[in-house]
C-alpha cells in the first residue's frame, strides 16, 4: 500500500489507519456495545496483513481496554505498526469521564498508556480534546516535556480549532491534528485544513464513514436495535430529522459504489482522502471482514462527475 509523508514527522503512513474506538467495547459512556476481543485482534491482524501501518487508539476507549487489546494483537507480530494514542480524557472509579490538561495528569496518563501498550515509546501522543480550554498551555507544555524525555516521538492535537492550535504552537510545534471529517461533518475544509497545510501539520481524520452511518449497512431497523450502551443511539446524526437526510446521502454514494463494485463506505472514505490537506483517515473495524470492505478506499479515486453528484446533493440538502 502506498504511503504519505505525515506532516513534519519522519513517518510515512498509509492512507488508511486502523481505528480502535469500537474495539474498546461497551459498558461506559462512549461505548459501542459488547465486543469480542478475539474478533478485534483478528481485525487488527487482517489490517496489518493487508498493509495498514498505523493504529490509532486512546486511553479512554473502553477505559483502557482498547489499548490493552492493541497490545495483545501486536504482542507476537514482527511487522509492528506505528502506534498513536491520546490523553486528556480521564475517568474516576465510577467510570465518569472528564477532561484534564494538568501536567501531572498527562504525565500519569502517558505512563499508564506505555504500560498498557507494553512499549517504551509512543509514536504519536495526542491531546484528545481542548478541555478545559484554560489549561491548554499547561497541557501542551507537559506534552512537549514528554517528547524531550523520549517517552513519545511526536505530539499532536485532536478536535482543536485554529485559535487553540495557534496557542499551542507558541509553546511547541504541532505535528498532527485529528479532527472529524466526513460528508456529514465537512466543516474543517473552510479554515482548519488550509491552516494545517500552511503550517505542515499532518491531518488524520476520524469518522470518515460517520461512525458507520455511511457504510450502506446502517438502516433505521438496525439503529433501533443498537445496544443501549452504544453511544450512537444518542447521536443526532442517527436520529430524525437528520437521519432521513443521511440515508438519502447513502443512496447517492451507493449509486457511485455500484459502478465500481465497492461499498458506499469506500466512496465516503475516498471523498475525505482526496482533500490535499488530509494525510490519512482513521477507519474502525470490529471484524476481519469489515477490514476487507474498506481497504479499497486507500486507492479508490472519485471522478469529476462523481464528485459533482455528491456536491449537488450537499447543496440541495445542506
Amino acid at each position: 500500500m502506498k504511503t504519505r509523508q505525515f506532516g513534519n514527522t519522519d513517518m510515512h503512513i498509509t492512507p488508511i489507519g486502523f481505528g480502535s474506538w469500537a474495539v474498546g467495547g461497551g459498558g461506559y459512556q462512549f461505548g459501542w456495545g459488547p465486543q469480542d476481543d478475539e474478533q478485534s485482534i483478528a481485525a487488527i491482524h487482517r489490517a496489518l496483513d493487508l498493509g495498514i501501518n498505523w493504529i490509532d487508539t486512546a486511553a479512554v476507549y473502553g477505559l483502557g481496554h482498547a489499548e490493552e487489546v492493541v497490545e495483545r494483537a501486536l504482542k507476537d507480530r514482527s511487522d509492528r505498526p506505528y502506534i498513536f494514542t491520546k490523553c486528556e480524557r480521564v475517568w474516576n472509579d465510577s467510570g465518569e469521564i472528564s477532561g484534564s490538561l494538568k501536567a501531572q495528569s498527562i504525565k500519569r496518563e502517558c505512563e499508564n498508556s506505555l504500560r498498557r501498550l507494553h512499549t517504551d515509546v509512543i509514536d504519536l501522543y495526542q491531546v484528545h480534546w481542548p478541555d478545559p480550554e484554560q489549561d491548554i498551555e499547561e497541557g501542551w507544555s507537559a506534552m512537549a516535556e514528554l517528547k524531550r524525555e523520549g517517552k513519545v516521538r511526536y505530539i499532536g492535537v485532536s478536535n482543536f480549532n485554529v485559535s487553540q492550535m495557534r496557542l499551542a504552537m507558541e509553546i511547541a510545534p504541532i505535528s498532527s491534528l485529528q479532527p472529524p471529517f466526513s460528508l456529514v461533518k465537512p466543516d474543517i475544509q473552510n479554515e482548519i485544513l488550509p491552516f494545517c497545510q500552511e503550517h505542515i501539520i499532518g491531518v488524520i481524520v476520524y469518522s470518515p464513514m460517520a461512525s458507520g452511518l455511511l457504510t450502506g449497512s446502517m438502516t433505521r431497523e438496525r439503529i433501533a436495535k443498537l445496544p443501549d450502551d452504544d453511544w450512537r443511539k444518542r447521536d443526532p446524526q442517527f436520529r430524525e430529522p437528520r437521519l432521513s437526510r443521511n440515508l438519502e446521502l447513502v443512496e447517492v454514494l451507493n449509486e457511485i459504489a455500484f459502478v465500481h463494485n465497492v461499498t458506499p463506505g469506500v466512496v465516503a472514505i475516498a471523498w475525505a482522502l482526496q482533500h490535499p490537506g488530509v494525510t490519512g483517515a482513521i477507519v474502525g473495524a470490529r471484524r476481519p471482514e469489515q477490514v476487507d470492505g474498506i481497504i479499497p478506499a486507500a486507492e479508490f479515486q472519485l471522478t469529476d462527475s462523481e464528485n459533482a453528484m455528491i456536491e449537488d446533493f450537499l447543496k440541495e440538502h445542506p
